[in-house]
């Protein structure tokens, strides 16, 4: 049965209830339980609006010839002058920040072979997933993964050791000095090397390979010309989708150079964040407790959890059932079984829960300015509890080692 198309709501569709300005862009249909689940998730949903707006205003007002692409106002050619390179894209110019990082322009998009297999939203000029589209729609349970599906070839095993790879590729290139695009760049040829797609690139319109989030950016940081700085934190957020059709997500927050003590504190408490929920994953479990469990963690540490985005499930699709809260008392439904697959990855922070999201329709950042962190798992649960897919070489369980991401 269909289900509803607002994040988190898995009531069934019970009407023909869909979203008008959709239809009239001719984006495909969204349905939702009704009017008042509408237009409760209003402000979430309306940002697919304004992302179809740009394209459909870049689109119209492109050159016939299609030779000089049209000036957007966020990207740089790689040999423009620095001074070119570090300054604001148009929507920040007047933008009021919560923190004092600021976005440098963009490079061009970094471009894909056709021997490399694409999902299905890489070539979408809205960056949609049809398929994630279609399977919330169709269904409401949990998929489980067989071991063919797993250990074949290019098997959802091998996506996730690509993404582990191409990850730590990424940050052997992180140091004082480099741009976050040299690091998109890193992640993009690593990928392309191992034959995989990098799931970022074009996800519903995302412009880059990777997601680095430094400082007090939460998730979902834009690479771009801006050069990382002696005592960022920096987190880097990998998915590689692989031939035979599977994605594998990780991520990781470093310490580059000379962090400060409360830098080094989210970091760890991200990390011990982690640890803590996935030493519950085993059959039986309940969703909604990983969430107390990070809870324990970080307020222990005096720290606070983004209650925003959520883990999920992962495989076939980037974003998937089932829904993973980081949070205390959360409302997540689902029971773990043998053979499910899903992420999990509580973003952390100093100071208030709270986030905003820049101008960029992209950049996830703390309401007051202060540090988040973050760590990340694609994790399979099996008959005797937990299997990290991503996990570092001969880390079978999470141990924490500050050398290991200290830059």
């Amino acid at each position: 049965m269909a289900t509803c198309s607002s994040a988190g709501c898995d009531k069934p569709i019970t009407s023909n209830l869909a979203c008008p300005k959709c239809t009239q862009l001719g984006l495909p249909p969204a349905y939702f339980c009704s009017q008042a689940c509408f237009k409760a998730n209003w402000g979430s949903h309306k940002q697919v609006h304004a992302l179809a707006k740009q394209i459909i205003e870049a689109q119209q007002s492109a050159p016939s010839h299609g030779k000089t692409p049209p000036r957007d106002g966020s990207t740089a050619p790689f040999d423009a002058p620095a001074d070119v390179k570090m300054s604001l894209p148009e929507w920040a110019q007047n933008y009021e920040f919560s923190g004092p990082l600021r976005p440098a322009l963009l490079s061009p998009k970094r471009t894909v072979p056709p021997n490399i297999r694409k999902p299905d939203y890489a070539d979408h000029p809205l960056g949609i997933s049809d398929s994630e589209q279609r399977d919330k729609r169709n269904h409401n349970s949990i998929r489980i993964y067989t071991p063919n599906e797993l250990d074949i070839e290019h098997g959802l095993r091998h996506a996730c050791r690509m993404g582990r790879e191409v990850l730590d590729a990424a940050g052997k290139a992180l140091r004082p000095g480099v741009t976050t695009d040299e690091i998109d760049r890193v992640v993009h040829e690593a990928a392309l090397e191992r034959e995989c797609y990098p799931s970022p690139l074009n996800y519903y319109n995302f412009p880059k390979s990777v997601c680095t989030s430094i400082n007090e950016v939460i998730c979902h940081g834009i690479p771009d010309y801006r050069e990382i700085q002696d005592g960022d934190i920096v987190n880097i957020d990998v998915t590689t989708y692989n031939l035979g059709g599977y994605h594998g997500d990780l991520n990781e927050t470093f310490c580059v150079g000379k962090v400060d003590a409360e830098g080094k504190k989210v970091v760890r408490t991200a990390f011990e964040c982690l640890a803590a929920a996935l030493a519950l994953v085993k059959p039986g479990t309940l969703y909604r407790d990983l969430g107390t469990a990070i809870h324990k963690v970080a307020q222990k540490n005096q720290c606070s959890i983004v209650r925003t985005y959520c883990g999920h499930g992962i495989g076939s699709l980037f974003h998937t059932i089932p829904n993973v809260p980081h949070y205390h008392k959360n409302k997540a439904k689902g029971t773990m079984k043998v053979g499910h697959v899903f992420t999990v990855e509580p973003m952390i922070n100093l100071g208030k829960s709270g986030d905003l999201t820049w101008g960029d329709n992209w950049t996830a950042v703390t309401t007051d300015g202060k540090r988040s962190a973050q760590f990340e798992h694609t994790v399979l649960v099996t008959e005797t509890g937990c299997e990290i897919l991503t996990a570092r070489d001969n880390e079978p369980v999470m141990t924490w080692n500050e050398d290991l991401i200290s830059r």
